[in-house]
């Protein structure tokens, strides 16, 4: 088991995980049952990536409409409409030593498609995963109780002098697409 963060902590990912290069970044959220255990139905969360270069500006992005990069080191799993079934909901995999040159941040995030808020949402998280061996690097806990917001900035990658770091972050943000939360996204790099 990784690393459980909370907001605000980051990790240096060469020395958690040495050698480190092809990640999955994973999102998973369960549907919030109403009083007396009823309700819930389906929620429609969306993870996205958005990539930035050194001035903060978003170069690419993957999301549900957009399942890869231009060159493909960075691809989302599918979209999840429903969140139902154990473990990750949706997955975007990254070859970190394939991130072009100029992008020095990858910034993750979610949002509800339908503009349910996130007080519909429990056990929701984030968690990195080494691809070549399955290892759990990292994971992140979601607080979303009471939270009437739609998306919410989960955790960034930083490149610094060619070392990734994976800071949580946990913020929330309005918008139903990633392209809604881009601006938002941007204050974290």
């Amino acid at each position: 088991m990784g690393v459980s963060l909370v907001k605000g902590q980051a990790i240096n990912l060469e020395k958690q995980a040495p050698g480190l290069s092809k990640i999955a970044m994973g999102l998973g959220w369960d549907v919030a049952k109403g009083i007396f255990g009823f309700g819930g139905g389906d929620i429609d969360l969306d993870a996205s990536a958005i990539l930035f270069d050194a001035k903060a500006a978003a170069v690419d992005m993957v999301w549900f409409r957009d399942l890869k990069t231009n060159n493909a080191p960075v691809y989302h799993s599918g979209d999840n409409r429903t969140g139902a079934g154990d473990g990750d909901d949706e997955t975007i995999f990254i070859d970190l030593s394939r991130v072009p040159a100029n992008v020095m941040s990858i910034v993750l995030t979610v949002n509800s498609f339908q503009g349910q808020t996130f007080d519909r949402v429990k056990n929701a998280y984030v968690r990195l995963l080494n691809v070549g061996n399955g290892a759990e690097v990292a994971k992140f806990d979601l607080a979303t109780k009471g939270s009437k917001d739609t998306g919410f900035v989960l955790a960034v990658l930083s490149r610094k002098s060619g070392v990734w770091d994976l800071k949580a972050v946990g913020e929330p943000a309005t918008g139903r697409t990633v392209v809604d939360l881009t601006a938002t996204a941007a204050r974290y790099v």
